[in-house]
């Protein structure tokens, strides 16, 4: 019986790959699988009288309701043009250096996404206004798109990341289930806060080495001659200080209200959502049809996660109906290597589902299968939290389903084939897993800064 828990697993993969919508696929498989096995009396269909509970719980959860606050910061930052303004300034303070637009990309990724953490929305930003500039100073084709498409990423890391407020969400009930599973029965908690702070080292030392990769790189294959007649009309101060002040001091408000224990991510998030519009009204970029099209923009996102989390919690239920849960814990226990070779082979398993599965159906789908054995094998929740979220970075650029190339495609010139644009986000990838080996070796780059505030 348990071994259906496994096939069931396979063929929701087979039936994402065909098309189908994601929530369908996920509670439509499960209950598919449900039924045939309370048909052959190896299901107990009592499982199934715990998704109504589920439901609520899903409906009530209060760290949940920082998702569309989020979201809604996100797209009212990208409609009030914050990222195209960054983008000019940067583009002219680092003008004159030959790598200077590549630089200048990376730290606007790095601004976008702590201030809108949309990979979407960052990625397209970034195609329209520095990708045509970039091919015309004599980047290649593949180096321009792959830097654009990696640094769009960085609002998967870099806090405040809506990845990480589900991440965390999910980390919670797992930590709690293992402690429970070890005869704890007044169990710690983990927060979303504390993969924030746990996120920030990680966050500043990616966005280190997408720097020292792109000055090598860009440096040796720009003409400075070419770079340097783009830029005649330095910025002035105040030009640069209209653009960086309004996106630093959203940053700051949010992620500083959490770190200083004076608010909840929630409650932070409400604060950066009414903070964008503020920011909006700043630059006079706010009309009633505006703001129509960002509630809109929210609403959608919104449902999309809720409804996956729904189809996701009905396929965990029939998972753990079927032992599946069970058969990881055995799995897992004869692992030669012991915790390293388990954490290794989970890692592994997240990466490869990266080039199939989006990062929202994995941290809903496979996270909550593996994370309690894991948690209970002794692993700190907040590293495993990190770690899963740099590899879960990677689902964005890994071929062919990964959808910062998607964003890319849409709004890249003729000139850029697909194909180059594979071959450019190849070497970012690389170094996002150079970070996971660098988060192994040293989890103090992790836990440090968590255990300290």
């Amino acid at each position: 019986m348990e071994y259906l828990s496994l096939l069931m697993f396979l063929a929701v993969c087979l039936v994402l790959l065909l098309g189908y919508p994601v929530a369908y696929s996920l509670a439509g498989t499960a209950l598919i699988f449900a039924g045939i096995g309370a048909f052959f009396g190896v299901f107990d269909t009592s499982y199934l009288q715990a998704v109504p509970s589920r439901l609520f719980g899903i409906i009530s959860n209060q760290t949940l309701i920082a998702v569309p606050l989020f979201v809604f910061m996100g797209v009212m930052l990208e409609k009030s043009r914050v990222a195209e303004n960054l983008l000019i300034a940067m583009g002219q303070v680092f003008g004159r250096l030959k790598s200077g637009l590549a630089v200048s990309v990376v730290l606007v990724g790095m601004l976008l996404a702590a201030s809108t953490g949309i990979v979407g929305a960052t990625v397209v930003t970034m195609g329209l206004l520095s990708l045509p500039t970039m091919l015309k100073q004599g980047y290649s084709p593949s180096f321009a798109s792959g830097a654009i498409c990696a640094t769009g990423t960085l609002g998967q890391i870099i806090p405040p990341s809506i990845a990480l407020v589900l991440l965390g969400d999910v980390l919670s009930s797992s930590f709690q289930q293992a402690q429970l599973s070890m005869g704890v029965f007044s169990p710690e908690s983990v927060s979303v806060g504390d993969l924030f702070v746990g996120a920030l080292i990680p966050g500043m030392l990616l966005v280190a080495m997408y720097l020292l990769y792109v000055f090598i790189f860009a440096s040796r294959q720009i003409d400075s001659s070419i770079n340097k007649n783009l830029h005649d009309d330095p910025i002035s101060n105040i030009g640069l200080f209209a653009a960086l002040f309004p996106p630093l001091i959203l940053i700051l408000t949010v992620l500083g209200s959490i770190l200083g224990g004076f608010a909840t991510p929630t409650e932070a998030a409400g604060v950066g959502a009414a903070g964008s519009l503020i920011l909006a009204l700043i630059n006079k970029q706010l009309d009633l049809q505006k703001l129509k099209d960002v509630m809109m923009s929210t609403t959608k996102v919104t449902s999309m996660v809720f409804l996956i989390l729904i189809g996701a919690s009905i396929f965990s239920l029939v998972f753990r109906g079927f032992g599946g849960e069970e058969l990881i814990e055995e799995l897992f226990a004869n692992l030669p290597g012991g915790v390293f070779a388990a954490v290794l082979l989970v890692m592994v398993v997240i990466f490869l589902l990266g080039f199939i599965l989006d990062f929202i159906e994995i941290t809903f789908v496979v996270v909550p299968l593996v994370a309690p054995v894991l948690l209970a094998m002794g692993v700190d929740p907040i590293w495993l939290g990190i770690m899963i979220a740099v590899n879960l970075q990677t689902s964005f650029l890994t071929p062919p389903f990964g959808f910062a190339l998607f964003y890319l495609r849409g709004v890249a010139p003729p000139e850029v084939k697909t194909s180059d644009i594979y071959r450019g986000v190849a070497p970012f990838i690389g170094i996002q897993l150079l970070l996971l080996a660098c988060l192994a070796i040293w989890p103090n780059l992790v836990t440090w800064l968590p255990s300290l505030l």
